[in-house]
């Protein structure tokens, strides 16, 4: 029984955003601010987008990632009940896990805009 190679490239990106998410979420509500915990989002968020995005996935990446950076301040005004400081955490570690996955996947975009033929 053959195994199709696109489909195994497609769950390793899959399986490297759950894991992702899940680390932003638990590293952001314990660990908010962690320079290691940091580092291994980049590196999840590297394997998403050479892995994951197509170039008809960019467009919504890139609307995901600057609906991140934008409400990633939003939750200040509830610093009196004391959440926005967890809020703060998860967002942020979600912002570190997409924002390589967006580079990446704008210069694949650029380099399909860009190159000759088609």
């Amino acid at each position: 029984m053959a195994v199709d190679k696109a489909r195994v490239v497609g769950l390793i990106g899959f399986w490297a955003l759950i894991v992702g998410l899940v680390i932003a979420l638990v590293a952001g509500l314990i660990l908010p601010g962690n320079a290691v915990i940091a580092i291994i989002l980049v590196i999840l968020g590297i394997v998403i987008g050479f892995l994951n995005i197509t170039p008809k996935e960019v467009q919504s990446l890139l609307l995901a990632a600057i609906a991140l950076i934008v409400v990633g301040n939003a939750f200040a005004p509830l610093k009196f009940l004391g959440v926005d400081t967890f809020i703060a955490g998860v967002l942020a570690y979600v912002t570190v896990l997409v924002a390589p996955a967006a580079v990446i996947g704008a210069i694949k975009m650029l380099w399909t805009i860009g190159k000759p033929g088609d």
